[in-house]
């Protein structure tokens, strides 16, 4: 069956697998690499596998083969370090993740689990061929969890916040849940916005132009140089995200006062979550990074029913403001048996540390009890 299993080009004209979110959508990747944000170029080289009949793309691993741990949001560097200082090459490596984007989501797509299988069988050939020590699956969701454990890979834990829509009918009715003390934080928080004379302006996929994304582009790439990065994605990108709006459902919104924007944060809208992705400002407005970047995000939750809000990884302060932790995982899977041994027992220990770390994080969630995770 691993001779269905074939390299898979993405400027092929293919009918792609229906995705659960944007990120999965072939348009998505292909701007990636189109833009050379994520390419040879960057350091994404793309290997990716799936089967097609019919001109129909039945199967899908997004793979890639990595020379650095560049955009991940998932350190291995120590394990690099530790391979190499053994005289082996951690270098290239397997990778299976939506680049620069760390949601969950499914990252072995297929029709069935034997063809998910299959995939998983023909990457680890390749490992073999090309003698790669390592495989990385980052952020997969809970079906592609239950897969990977199946194989035998090795799960390391991490954590992020989410937000969860409890039926709220407006914002003021998510507040009830918090505590009298935050819930007046936070209302002082979005008054200070409110008193600037900041308004909202919000475009969905159907509203947003090209003449938007440049505009959002302005923004964004100034985080970056505030920390004396690149940015990760280049104007190009944002450009053929624009020709499938309607396909990835990007939702931006613009902080204007008087008229003139000053920040603005990009949202991407899946079946049942909306996924905070970027955002940037040219003004230092105390409290615009919660209300553009979180409050905004809720608001159109619960106005447009969707049940969950997840606005990245890590940031403690999102706790604060409505985020609850929980578990998440990366898979690995290493050629040799001895390396492998060493990671698995690192992530065991690891583990530990995570599930303190959110037992810690509950403490401090400012909900009353009866919201609360248990």
């Amino acid at each position: 069956m691993l001779s269905e299993i074939k390299k898979i080009d993405l400027q092929e004209k293919l009918y792609s697998i229906e995705a659960n979110n944007p990120f999965e959508d072939l348009s998505y990747l292909r701007a990636m690499e189109q833009s050379n944000s994520a390419s040879e170029k960057s350091g994404w080289i793309p290997e990716h596998l799936g089967e097609i009949k019919n001109k129909q793309l039945i199967s899908f691993l997004p793979l890639y083969k990595k020379f650095n741990s560049y955009g991940e949001f998932i350190f291995d560097h120590q394990w690099a370090n530790a391979l190499n200082r053994a005289g082996r090459n951690y270098y290239p490596k397997l990778l299976t993740a939506i680049p620069f984007t760390p949601c969950e989501g499914d990252r072995i797509l297929g029709k069935d689990e034997k063809s998910k299988f299959n995939l998983i069988d023909a990457a680890i050939k390749k490992m073999e061929t090309e003698e790669i020590e390592s495989w990385h699956i980052l952020f997969p969701n809970e079906s592609g969890k239950a897969i990977l454990r199946e194989k035998n890979f090795i799960e390391r834990y991490n954590y992020r916040f989410t937000w969860k829509n409890e039926n709220f009918t407006n914002f003021d009715s998510f507040l009830s849940i918090f505590t009298s003390r935050q819930r007046a934080t936070i209302r002082k928080e979005r008054k200070s916005i409110s008193k600037l004379g900041i308004k909202f302006i919000c475009k969905k996929h159907n509203e947003i132009t090209e003449e938007d994304w440049n505009l959002f582009y302005i923004f964004y790439q100034k985080t970056y140089f505030e920390r004396a990065q690149n940015p990760y994605l280049n104007k190009e990108f944002f450009k053929l995200i624009n020709a499938v709006n309607q396909l990835v459902k990007p939702v931006i919104f613009f902080a204007e006062i008087a008229g003139e924007p000053i920040g603005a944060s990009l949202c991407f809208e899946g079946e049942d979550t909306l996924y905070g992705r970027h955002w940037g400002a040219t003004s230092k407005v105390k409290n615009l990074h919660f209300e553009c970047c979180y409050y905004q995000g809720i608001e159109y939750c619960i106005t447009n029913n969707l049940k969950f809000f997840d606005p990245g990884v890590q940031g403690e302060h999102k706790i604060r403001r409505g985020f609850q932790p929980h578990l998440s995982s990366s898979f690995h899977f290493f050629l040799k048996e001895d390396f492998g041994q060493a990671v698995g027992e690192f992530c065991k220990s690891e583990r530990t540390q995570i599930e303190n770390y959110i037992e810690a994080c509950k403490s401090y969630t400012p909900f009353n009890n009866d919201y609360r995770i248990k």
